[in-house]
């Protein structure tokens, strides 16, 4: 079996180099394979340069896809979804917030309770969590009170970014949003068709504005439209 590691990507370069190599390093258990799909969302920052320059000859299991506009991170999941030959599929943003040792804990419910989709959480414990923003944990807050009032589910975190998939659990709904709306359209898709959902406990290491945050005010609303949509 194989875990496909799907990491978009825009601006980053100052932590794609890093967050690539720790994902390499990463161990899995149950004896899993994986592969690495890299979606670059039109980077001008240089990090689409970076990616262009890596030697892949030694490595054919990392696969890296380019937009030609930028179009947004749902879009970029969209598109390695395409890409995806892993029975398991995880999202792995590449700004370092998140610990790829954190895999197997993740792989766990999948491997040996039957989940079809486990979010990490930054709210209930198991790992080290930097402390930032109290607004941005309040409107966290809402939204996934909201989310589970619409989906009948009782997450701690619906926006967390660290979510792993049976792949043909996400591969067998249709994803629209573009942006940041991926996390709550996810969410209530997979919930209607009835998979079956875990949290587990993560690490966070979240970033403030100046080390390159990108997520704000407008995106929650964007959350909240899409809570109400789907």
């Amino acid at each position: 079996m194989k875990l496909s590691v799907l990491i978009p990507v825009y601006n980053e370069k100052n932590t794609i180099n890093l967050i690539l190599q720790k994902v390499l390093d990463t161990k899995l258990n149950y004896e899993l394979k994986k592969e690495i799909i890299i979606v670059d969302d039109f980077s001008n920052d240089g990090t689409r340069e970076i990616l262009k320059g890596l030697d892949l000859s030694s490595n054919e299991n990392i696969k890296i896809l380019f937009h030609d506009i930028n179009t947004g991170k749902g879009s970029a999941i969209q598109t390695g979804l395409k890409a995806v030959t892993g029975e398991f599929t995880i999202i792995q943003d590449a700004d370092l917030e998140y610990d790829p040792n954190d895999y197997n804990k993740l792989l766990h419910p999948i491997i040996n309770n039957g989940a079809d989709v486990v979010y990490g959480s930054r709210f209930v414990g198991a790992g080290s969590t930097r402390v930032l923003f109290f607004w941005h944990r309040i409107a966290n807050g809402i939204l996934t009170l909201l989310s589970n009032m619409k989906s009948n589910l009782n997450l701690t975190d619906m926006e967390c970014g660290y979510k792993i998939f049976k792949t043909s659990a996400i591969t067998s709904i249709k994803l629209k949003e573009k942006r940041f709306g991926f996390e709550p359209e996810v969410t209530l898709k997979l919930a209607k068709k009835g998979f079956s959902f875990y949290e587990v406990g993560i690490s966070y290491h979240g970033r403030n504005y100046d080390q390159g945050k990108k997520i704000g005010i407008k995106d929650a609303f964007a959350a909240l439209y899409c809570i109400l949509r789907y």
